[in-house]
């Protein structure tokens, strides 16, 4: 019988490309969500019965306990941006993360890999990062074989990093307004970010932390540049200073709140925090190339998806080319 995975959160923007390439390998996968009815679009990545989608709660021992029984690996891409609720970032990044590295030693799971993040760190100012840092300690105290990923920032097609600035280029008139513009980031493709999972699922890759970046280093500035060049939108880049970017955020929490979501929070006082603090991976610290994988560039990869938010979207190409015979 083939091996089984369970992909905690494995429906979500980087579970889905794991899954994908676990199925591809021939294992069973499992992804167990909280959800079930809205993962069904992993289940065409292997043939019938191959990628079920499983309901679990990574709050609750017994959940955890059920979606991984009999499992041989095991993959946590859980996370969130929400720091209120039941599944605040102390819930689920912390010890949600503490939770699946105990049961999975107690269940005897061969392999763990955990995406964590590339700011982790107990002595940062944001919860978020905060909570990373403590999702990974409680990870290596249950099992300290683990293989722990901190990516900086992903893109790719369902990204909501590039596919959200390019959103606002369209609708905030000739400027496009950021915060930190000056902080550094190291963009890494989405499915670079899955092999380097799966290369420890399937046991090809030391246990240990991985900082995950692709070949360019940019600026939050330089890479929206990057992306209306893409778009083919001209917008004068606005950095907020950091006083106004947080009552920016104060006031869209405010409004959050009392539409009861309706208003989107598009930025918070936790998320300027992690704006002052680069986003990069450290020297000495192992990454894609210690897999073996060549990191893709925002550049090869943008085009594919964006192309959406050009002024004549899928045409642009075509009345470029006119525009050529005319000349």
């Amino acid at each position: 019988m083939s091996k089984l995975v369970t992909i905690f959160g494995g429906s979500g923007f980087v579970g889905r490309y794991i899954a994908r390439r676990m199925a591809k390998e021939g294992w069973r996968v499992r992804v167990a969500v909280r959800n079930p009815n809205e993962a069904l679009h992993v289940k065409p990545y292997g043939v019938v019965g191959q990628v079920e989608p499983v309901f679990c709660n990574i709050r609750d021992d017994a959940s955890v306990a059920a979606a991984m029984q009999g499992a041989d690996a095991a993959v946590n891409c859980v996370g969130t941006f929400s720091k209120g609720g039941r599944n605040n970032f102390s819930a689920v990044q912390a010890e949600g993360a503490t939770r699946i590295a105990r049961i999975a030693a107690e269940q005897g799971v061969g392999q763990l890999v955990h995406i964590s993040s590339i700011g982790a760190n107990a002595e940062a100012e944001s919860d978020y990062s905060k909570t990373k840092a403590a999702g990974e300690a409680g990870i290596l105290a249950h099992f300290p074989k683990a293989m722990i990923l901190r990516p900086s920032v992903i893109f790719g097609i369902e990204d909501n990093f590039f596919n959200r600035f390019a959103t606002m280029a369209i609708w905030s008139g000739p400027v496009l307004p950021i915060v930190g513009a000056d902080t550094k980031f190291q963009p890494v493709y989405i499915d670079d970010v899955a092999q380097a999972a799966v290369a420890g699922v399937l046991g090809k890759a030391k246990p240990g932390v991985y900082e995950l970046g692709g070949p360019d280093v940019l600026s939050f500035r330089e890479m929206m540049t990057v992306m209306l060049g893409v778009i083919r939108r001209r917008r004068l880049i606005v950095n907020l200073p950091w006083f106004a970017a947080r009552a920016l955020a104060f006031g869209l929490g405010i409004a959050n709140f009392l539409t009861l979501g309706i208003i989107p929070a598009l930025i918070t006082a936790d998320q300027i925090k992690d704006l002052r603090v680069d986003n990069v991976a450290h020297e000495g610290v192992p990454g894609l190339k210690e897999l073996g994988i060549e990191p893709r560039a925002i550049g090869a990869v943008l085009p594919d998806y964006l192309w959406r938010f050009r002024p004549s979207g899928q045409y642009s190409e075509i009345k470029a080319s006119a525009k050529n015979l005319k000349a």
